[in-house]
């Protein structure tokens, strides 16, 4: 199919519209510039960037974002029978699974999709897409504290560190304090167990940030389809991860 053709299809813009991107040289197919406006391109298979940020063509792929409740579990049908994923999956038009997992007491982001070729990336260790924590924890954390979660802490399965941390409530609750924590890591419960070890557990924990996607005001519970703008930024850097990693490997 010629590339304007597909480009419409998706969404991007109007044909026209597509042949001056082209010309422009602001469209790319499997990273090279494309300047013809003849080009014929697999949906399927050709990757396509425009302006440096990816184009998803097949519009069978669906991403959701949901905003997990406290007390659901991160699987598709629980053996145990505790509420699951499908109370919120069973109603969309088409059928999805989770992309990694939020442990029953921990609210907030979850991806959902039917991309296994991105679900397979973001679950690769060596992707480690960043995640951002607001956790409540007990006692009143100090910055050296917050030192210590940036430069590190031992744990049974090795060391981690979070990328950024920093205090939230400078007053108020004296038995608490509000903490915002990302890292890349994503070992079990590593949030929980790092907040532990220096001394805070967690009374309540909600994931914010998933990569380049924000919960923003989504309410518990609630499920929304990423926009064409947060489905670029998530597939322009998975993309990169992926090349990255083939090429290492």
């Amino acid at each position: 199919m010629r590339l304007q053709k597909v480009l419409a299809a998706a969404g991007v813009a109007s044909r026209r519209v597509v042949e001056n991107l082209i010309v422009e040289g602001r469209i790319e197919v499997n990273g090279r510039v494309v300047t013809e406006l003849g080009r014929r391109i697999d949906p399927l298979t050709d990757k396509v960037a425009v302006d440096g940020t990816a184009i998803q063509l097949d519009q069978d792929k669906r991403y959701f974002m949901l905003n997990k409740p406290r007390g659901v579990v991160s699987t598709m049908r629980d053996e145990q029978g505790r509420p699951d994923l499908r109370q919120f999956t069973d109603p969309l038009d088409v059928r999805v699974f989770n992309v990694g997992r939020l442990d029953g007491d921990t609210s907030g982001l979850l991806l959902l999709t039917n991309d296994g070729e991105l679900a397979h990336v973001l679950a690769h260790p060596s992707f480690g897409v960043e995640k951002t924590y607001i956790a409540k924890v007990a006692g009143r954390m100090t910055p050296q504290t917050l030192q210590r979660l940036k430069r590190g802490v031992d744990l049974e399965d090795g060391p981690i560190h979070a990328d950024r941390a920093k205090i939230l409530q400078a007053r108020g609750d004296q038995r608490h304090t509000m903490v915002e924590v990302t890292l890349h890591s994503g070992r079990n419960r590593i949030v929980r167990r790092m907040l532990e070890a220096v001394g805070h557990p967690v009374v309540e924990l909600v994931r914010r940030q998933f990569g380049p996607l924000h919960l923003g005001t989504l309410k518990s519970g609630a499920v929304r389809e990423l926009t064409r703008v947060e489905l670029g930024q998530l597939l322009t850097i998975v993309r990169a991860a992926d090349a990255e990693r083939k090429g290492n490997g």
